[in-house]
């Protein structure tokens, strides 16, 4: 990475850790070589932190830099949390400072570290020296964002799977099997065939480990299709509300979100917007929006609503139909319903407390599920399968296996896998193994990209630069 954009430079650098704001204690930290040496000339006990050993807190107060001989102005009281390379976060001398909340308190500190010698930390940078001292690989690195933006408790339950290094050795392990089938293939290019020998049986089609290539792509598969469960965890699944005015959509989306979000009156089309929030539905994040009622009308900013409505009901990965249990079943809702083809949904026959649903459950749109959004009967079974219908387009999940939790690390195993298959196939045909092995190679590289064992510094620099600012 270059050092005209800050990163990797190895200067001492500082960041809030925690937002400034309102609270008990806000959180400064520092990181690089001489950062203990500066922060003690800041800091009223500097002899005692010189001589700290890592993993110890000091109490003291952070002063102002001499300045001509005059009394050094108390910024704040602190605790001063000291680490000792290479037993910390980065790999680094660092301390985290510990300051009084609000956000006086962290700017003064902020500002006598800048002024002892301190510069202050770019996005993700204390993450990115973590990385190059050694300390995380790339996958870990990213699981840091992904705990620090977990949604749900089954998101943070996956980042802290691959922080704890889950998707590492995974990729190791594969990795470790394909330069085991590279190595084979190798050495079958610099000796005769029979001067080694094939086996008919493990090594049918001209490449040596065979069987081993094939499990290695069957694991690589599975890490890849593992990307649309957690997708949905680390972004949201995206549940459109839609129906006919007065349906009661917008009580049903203040209902799922326990709260008066949406504004609701009998006046038609009230919400001539669609509005959205995040909710969690047993562990799913969802992100929920509430249209506008679907009908045709001659008003230019109803229309607009709903044009805009219809525009985002394409890319929901589920439909919420909301019936009016008063009016039933109506020949505009069969007409929305059929021409959503075969998008998930759900229908629902709302109003079940002034309008109960057929003795037989059956209508002229199958068979609803009952609710009543002004009373909330049937909430609980509306949430358990609005978590079903997520889950039955991402499979079943066990919470320790490994998975991809990043775009970037589901379209490098795609790519591996990629190369894989054209290498087997290949071997399939019986092509010369100086064809065979390159796409080996390239595949061993591709993995190698995921940890970060090879990368560019373009590649981290955009990574790193998502992150947040004291990560």
């Amino acid at each position: 990475m270059s050092a005209a954009a800050g990163y990797g430079d190895g200067l001492p650098i500082a960041a809030f850790a925690t937002a400034p704001g309102k609270s008990a204690l806000t959180l400064v930290r520092c990181s690089g070589s001489g950062s203990l040496e500066l922060a003690a000339g800041v800091f009223s006990a500097g002899e005692k932190l010189l001589r700290a050993k890592g993993n110890t807190v000091l109490h003291g107060w952070i002063v102002a830099p001499e300045a001509g001989g005059q009394k050094r102005e108390k910024i704040d009281e602190v605790l001063v949390s000291v680490f000792r390379a290479p037993k910390s976060y980065t790999g680094e001398d660092g301390l985290d400072v510990s300051c009084h909340g609000g956000t006086a308190a962290g700017n003064g500190v902020m500002a006598a570290l800048r002024a002892a010698g301190f510069r202050d930390a770019l996005p993700g940078e204390f993450t990115f020296r973590a990385f190059m001292n050694g300390k995380l690989d790339l996958t870990r690195c990213e699981s840091v964002m992904e705990l620090v933006s977990a949604k749900t408790e089954t998101g943070r339950r996956n980042a802290v799977c691959r922080l704890s290094g889950v998707l590492e050795n995974e990729i190791n392990a594969v990795k470790k099997t394909l330069v085991e089938v590279l190595a084979g293939a190798e050495i079958f290019l610099d000796y005769s065939e029979d001067e080694i020998g094939l086996d008919p049986e493990e090594d049918a089609g001209r490449l040596p480990g065979r069987k081993p290539a094939e499990a290695a792509l069957a694991r690589l598969r599975k890490l890849a299709e593992s990307w649309k469960r957690e997708r949905i965890y680390r972004e949201g699944a995206l549940a459109v509300i839609a129906g006919r005015p007065n349906a009661g959509k917008s009580s049903l989306f203040n209902l799922l979100l326990r709260e008066e979000r949406s504004i609701v009156t009998e006046v038609p089309g009230t919400t001539r917007d669609w509005i959205e929030a995040w909710v969690s539905v047993h562990g799913v994040p969802v992100r929920l929006a509430d249209t506008a009622g679907l009908r045709d009308c001659d008003d230019p900013v109803e229309s607009l609503g709903i044009e805009r409505s219809l525009g985002l009901l394409e890319s929901a990965e589920l439909v919420l139909y909301v019936i009016n249990g008063k009016e039933g079943v109506t020949g505009e809702d069969l007409a929305f319903l059929e021409g959503l083809g075969q998008k998930p949904r759900l229908v629902l026959w709302n109003k079940t407390d002034l309008s109960p649903m057929p003795p037989s459950g059956e209508t002229a749109a199958g068979s609803p599920l009952g609710i009543s959004a002004k009373t909330g009967e049937g909430a609980a079974e509306l949430a358990e399968a609005i978590a079903k219908a997520v889950a039955g387009q991402t499979g079943t999940a066990d919470s320790e296996a490994a998975a991809v939790g990043t775009a970037r690390q589901k379209n490098l195993v795609e790519a591996a896998a990629a190369e894989l298959e054209e290498a087997l196939a290949l071997a399939a045909q019986e092509e010369p193994l100086d064809l065979v092995a390159p796409r080996l190679r390239e595949a061993v590289n591709l993995l190698g990209e995921i940890t970060g064992e090879v990368s560019t510094a373009d590649i981290l620099e955009e990574m790193f630069g998502k992150f947040c600012v004291g990560k």
